[in-house]
């Protein structure tokens, strides 16, 4: 094929098509480990073999050491968590939330400290201010046997009640973290479990009650004589304060205590076993049992507690048990009279008393125990793994993150730690 050019120009002469261009390696160089056999050329005689330049062979690689980037900060500089990051690495129980990733064995000693010196001050302020107002009767006239003194029952009630504010001060003093998980394992208190397990405990604990002050009339020692002077006052006093009083309690015994115990033991089940029988024998001791079959009831009704506090991860259901049982008895005290003792078991039914008081616990727990497939109570606390990665090759625990559900990060070893 030709074609005519402009005037004066030579006419080319025709090139026929002959195909693309050859291609192939053009000067390849000697054959070198990772080059491809038959297409580079071998090794000219007398000509060294030397490293092949990308993409026709591998890159050498420089000189090492060859190691992952250091991990962590500058130094002279500390990583703090973002707002709102949890505080554990993975999801712990209850019992194990002052197990935190800033964890420290004396953490919850100094807690306890600090708890005991400023609990101490405020009942002092709380008792001398209710004295100065004249809210409180005169200190020499107050039988302190006595609970159904409206008085006495609200001094009582309140030098208690204090106890809650002094638990949270250990929460941020002592552990740097917020006084939520005092309470449960979301960090606040689950205020949507209070009414069912209400709803659970009247029919068990109410039943158990009224069996014991049948029992004890059936002995012969107590004597109903109606309602005591100011029956009124009393129901007042005990309708708004006692269930605070027994949250109060519960916030120390089976909250904080609890906690400090089941911290230092570490295992989960090993903790929860001593932290729980340990606190039931102190809340037991606290009360002064005048025998020890009231002491036994009392031991019974703290393990009762722990038990729902391990069961539901969290205090709610121990609140409910405690603040139940109290205002049904500070009730039947006010109502039959001075001529029933429901702060002791009576005599002559102490065995059978407290069985029936077990039988009644016991079926508390096992209502809460089968309630968890309805309500759903978070039993884990959230996490999020801020460990440094372990070494290549080393296995590590699988980091979590939400309320115990596992999901793996991404692996730390790039130079920006993920991946």
């Amino acid at each position: 094929m030709s074609a005519a050019g402009p005037p004066g120009w030579a006419v080319p002469d025709d090139e026929p098509y002959t195909g693309p261009p050859p291609t192939g390696p053009y000067g390849a160089p000697p054959y070198v480990p990772g080059t491809l056999r038959g297409v580079h050329a071998p090794a000219a005689a007398g000509v060294a073999v030397g490293p092949v330049p990308w993409p026709l062979g591998p890159v050498p690689l420089q000189a090492g050491p060859h190691t992952a980037p250091p991990w962590g900060p500058p130094p002279g500089m500390r990583w703090e968590p973002a707002p709102g990051t949890p505080p554990h690495d993975t999801p712990v129980e209850f019992l194990q939330a002052t197990r935190s990733r800033s964890w420290r064995w004396w953490r919850p000693l100094l807690g306890l400290l600090l708890f005991t010196a400023v609990y101490l001050v405020a009942t002092v302020v709380v008792i001398l201010a209710g004295f100065a107002v004249g809210a409180f009767p005169d200190p020499t006239a107050i039988d302190p046997t006595d609970l159904t003194d409206p008085a006495l029952l609200l001094l009582t009630n309140l030098s208690l009640i204090v106890a809650i504010p002094c638990v949270w001060l250990a929460w941020v003093a002592a552990h740097g973290m917020r006084p939520g998980w005092s309470s449960s394992v979301v960090a606040r208190l689950r205020w949507r479990l209070l009414l069912p397990f209400t709803l659970l405990s009247l029919p068990t604990l109410a039943l158990g009650l009224l069996l014991s002050v049948l029992l004890g009339f059936l002995a012969g020692e107590w004597e109903a004589t109606g309602p005591v002077a100011g029956f009124g006052w009393l129901l007042l006093v005990v309708l708004l304060t006692t269930p605070l009083q027994s949250a109060a309690e519960e916030y120390l015994f089976r909250g904080y205590l609890s906690q400090a115990i089941a911290g230092w033991v570490g295992r989960p089940q090993a903790g929860a076993v001593v932290a729980g029988v340990l606190t039931a024998a102190l809340f037991s001791a606290a009360h002064l049992p005048p025998d020890v079959w009231t002491f036994l009831d009392r031991f019974a009704f703290g393990l009762a507690a722990s038990a729902v506090v391990w069961l539901t991860g969290g205090l709610e259901a121990a609140i409910v048990l405690h603040a139940a049982n109290n205002v049904v008895v500070f009730l039947l005290a006010g109502s039959l009279g001075e001529g029933v003792a429901t702060e002791s078991v009576p005599a002559g039914t102490g065995a059978v008393v407290v069985l029936v008081d077990l039988l009644a616990m016991a079926a508390y727990v096992a209502l809460v125990a089968r309630s968890r497939r309805r309500l759903r109570p978070e039993v884990r606390s959230a996490a999020f793994d801020l460990r440094p990665p372990s070494p290549w090759g080393v296995p590590w625990p699988p980091p979590v993150i939400g309320y115990g559900d596992v999901q793996r990060r991404e692996a730390q070893h790039g130079p920006w730690g993920m991946g």
